[in-house]
């Protein structure tokens, strides 16, 4: 064989084994990103979510731009990005806070935050702008706003299966009082700490506001005072 030909097979056999190699990469690649995604999907489907507050209906206890970390672990398991969820053992108590999908269809199930006021079998009544639970009043340390003459319809009966809940900041909340209980399977977990909080306009946390929220993450590292420092690592 003369060694032009033999030079030919050579470069052939060469150019074949980078193939292979560059094969054997992407393919590598491509199953490592598999695994990362794999693994995004079942810890934000069933273990925990990070949120983002956009209004002060919850306020003084959750402020606009506190980011969170909401616990799913017991309480659903979902795939994200969608609305299909199932309820797993946990149940909500009464007074503490939750993180659920509105029953608002014409609004498309909005994610809210609130505190739950009422549990299955519960009777709720306000009186002067006090809660009434089973004809007790409840201590409310966490209430922003002070009591208000304002009457709601009621009482509620709290029905198998379902919450009635309310914000903290009463006078600026859209709960239960208007449009009526959360049934458990709307319900998504539970905050369990704030890992940032940014002093913002309250349209920055607005769904769709993507280029005004990377602006506001630019402008920490320039200015920051505009983070809560004291607020970061508090856990429910």
């Amino acid at each position: 064989m003369s060694p032009k030909v033999e030079a030919e097979e050579a470069k052939v056999a060469k150019s074949k084994k980078q193939v292979v190699i560059t094969k054997d990469r992407v393919w590598r690649e491509a199953l490592s990103w598999f695994w990362v995604i794999l693994a995004f999907f079942f810890i934000e489907g069933t273990l925990v979510q990070a949120r983002v507050i956009p209004s002060g209906s919850m306020e003084n206890t959750v402020l606009i731009g506190d980011h969170l970390i909401v616990s799913r672990i017991g309480y659903s398991a979902g795939v994200p990005f969608t609305a299909w969820s199932v309820p797993l053992w946990r149940e909500p108590k009464r007074q503490q806070i939750i993180v659920f999908r509105a029953p608002l269809p014409q609004e498309g199930y909005p994610d809210f935050i609130k505190r739950v006021i009422g549990v299955p079998g519960d009777t709720l009544d306000i009186r002067s702008g006090v809660v009434y639970a089973n004809g007790k009043a409840l201590s409310e340390p966490y209430r922003m706003s002070p009591p208000n003459p304002t009457e709601f319809r009621g009482p509620w009966h709290v029905p198998p299966g379902e919450y009635f809940v309310m914000g903290d900041n009463r006078e600026n909340s859209y709960d239960s009082r208007y449009w009526g209980f959360v049934p458990r399977a709307n319900v998504i977990g539970v905050p369990v700490m704030i890992y940032m909080s940014i002093a913002a306009p309250e349209e920055v946390w607005d769904p769709g506001h993507i280029a005004e929220r990377f602006e506001t993450y630019l402008e920490v590292f320039i200015h920051p005072g505009e983070v809560r420092w004291k607020r970061l690592f508090h856990t429910f």
